[in-house]
């Protein structure tokens, strides 16, 4: 089933007001239960998860930026 533009709209907010610092303070604590490693392996994981967390959440980031393709047109 797919999602209405409204709801993916907000469910991208909530993804990204909610679940984005939580994810990233779960990365953080991922970086301290490796006890500090160098600095670039550290810079790899960072990159990493910080390109990791989008997949799942690609399809509903997808056309945000976009208007409203449900909204009623008023050009006339």
């Amino acid at each position: 089933m797919a999602l209405s533009y409204k709801a993916r709209r907000r469910l991208a907010l909530l993804i990204l007001v909610v679940g984005l610092p939580i994810y990233i303070i779960l990365a953080i604590a991922l970086i301290a239960l490796l006890d500090r490693p160098s600095f670039l392996v550290e810079l790899l994981i960072y990159v990493g998860l910080g390109i990791v967390w989008i997949v799942p959440f690609k399809s509903v980031f997808k056309g945000i930026g976009q208007a409203d393709p449900d909204a009623p047109n008023d050009e006339q």
